[in-house]
């Protein structure tokens, strides 16, 4: 029997803390102090530089400052998608030409084997099943977006995609109304908060300090100013992605928008056999206003989309509690694609933010007059794109002190890329707003009106986000 939103437990940061529970507490700082790095945030991408930079040189001093704890932002509520997208490729094409944005995506879909290969170096069990990303098409217009999208990314270079159709679609996955699909074998599932504890720990393990209950709440050359003191350092990373609007200085910088997710009770064989989905690819529609889901390892649903997106000033929630439409909006989409499920259970539902740059792309700079480096805006892609990231500063920064020269990595064409602020209040709230209300009106209406056109409510909601 299907329960309501008042019986679902709301928030608690999310499902994948109450599955794996809360981590042990670290100290906050205890004064001032110094160091050869400081990277300001404790989720993937301040962790994961941590643990190559540490990795590269290991005689540096390298301190994490956390205004929470580790994984408390997105790395602790993500939907687990480690696949191979990176927001802001297109534009990376235009302004650097196509081949600098092949090898972009080349480094991403490198980037899908290489957490996996470091969480198993580092003995981290996060439920990782390697089954790729499949990305199905429901409507007519979908179905043209979808097939549009699948020669796109050939053109990339990604050659071991397949596009199925409805036939070679069902028997992967048993999804009503479901036309067509393309499948990547560069993804995986895994659980957020398993691999975000692993990697704190083997970051710890190295050597590193890491100080959690710190809230960094100014960053200036060679200093991060907290409530218990500052630490002066060369560099200062700031990796601090759908939190960023909290620094001083930064409100305008990246907009911290909001997504959702639920978790259903576990699912019984006979559910399962329903609705097919033995390869354990994480799932995605091509709605505009989309959704992303995974079968987790203890045999749930876990499935997300865009509740209320933005909080006008760039506030942040503090435990991932959720709205009861979104709620009630995420099920309506779990029972549209799978109706044999309409009586499950949603068990959990959370909410975190993702940091969004104006223009949509996704960003590693390292400023070398003052030392200030930061790297983001992944727009939704975060969980590979912030291993990518953070290799990407370890070079930086290893060039900067003479340690090393120019790489692969810092000849990338999202590094050390600039773009403008986000609008002042109201108007980017209203700006937002606006802009999902036509996506999710764009939506309805190619259900309403089936048509390979797409809605030209989307164009106008692209021309709003800067996407286009």
């Amino acid at each position: 029997m299907s329960t309501s939103a008042s019986d679902v437990v709301n928030g608690g940061i999310s499902f994948w803390y109450a599955d794996d529970g809360l981590p042990a507490v670290r100290e906050p700082l205890p004064g001032d102090a110094s160091a050869d790095v400081v990277i300001v945030g404790g989720g993937y991408t301040g962790l994961w530089t941590a643990y190559y930079l540490k990795k590269a040189a290991p005689f540096l001093r390298i301190t994490v400052l956390e205004q929470k704890f580790c994984g408390y932002g997105a790395s602790g509520r993500n939907g687990g998608w480690l696949y191979n997208g990176i927001a802001g490729r297109d534009r990376y094409a235009k302004l650097h030409g196509h081949e600098a944005a092949v090898r972009l995506q080349k480094a991403m879909n490198d980037t899908v084997a290489e957490v996996v290969a470091v969480a198993e170096a580092e003995g981290i069990d996060a439920d990782v099943h390697r089954g790729g990303v499949l990305e199905v098409a429901t409507t007519p217009a979908q179905l043209a977006r979808l097939k549009a999208f699948h020669e796109h990314e050939l053109s990339y270079g990604e050659k071991d995609r397949e596009l199925y159709g409805a036939r070679q679609t069902a028997e992967r996955i048993r999804m009503a109304g479901a036309v067509g699909s393309t499948w990547t074998p560069h993804g995986a599932r895994l659980h957020p908060v398993k691999l975000v504890k692993g990697l704190a720990a083997a970051v710890e393990a190295l050597g590193v300090t890491i100080h959690e209950s710190t809230p960094v709440t100014e960053i200036r050359p060679k200093h991060a100013v907290t409530p218990y003191g500052t630490v002066r350092a060369p560099y200062i990373l700031r990796c601090t992605e759908g939190f960023t609007a909290s620094l001083k200085g930064q409100r305008r910088t990246w907009l911290p928008m909001n997504s959702s997710m639920i978790a259903t009770e576990p699912l019984t064989d006979e559910q399962w056999a329903a609705i097919g989905w033995d390869g354990r690819e994480t799932l995605g529609d091509m709605a505009h206003a989309y959704m992303y889901a995974q079968r987790t390892a203890d045999g749930r649903i876990a499935l997300g989309g865009r509740g209320v997106p933005y909080r006008f000033g760039s506030r942040t929630d503090n435990d991932g509690r959720t709205q009861p439409e979104t709620i009630e909006a995420l099920r309506e989409i779990l029972t549209r694609f799978f109706p044999a499920l309409a009586g499950l259970r949603i068990e959990h539902a959370w909410s975190g933010v993702l940091g969004v740059p104006r223009d949509w792309c996704a960003t590693v700079t390292l400023d070398r007059a003052t030392g200030l480096g930061w790297a983001g805006g992944y727009v939704g892609s975060g969980v590979a794109t912030t291993n990518l990231a953070a290799r990407t500063l370890r070079d930086l920064v290893q060039q900067d002190s003479g340690q090393a020269g120019r790489t692969e990595l810092t000849d990338l064409p999202w590094v050390n890329h600039k773009v403008r602020k986000w609008e002042p209040e109201p108007f980017r709230w209203l700006g937002v707003q606006g802009m999902y209300a036509t996506y999710r009106a764009a939506d309805r209406n190619e259900l309403l009106h089936p048509s390979t056109e797409s809605s030209r409510l989307a164009r106008v909601a692209d021309r709003v986000a800067g996407r286009h």
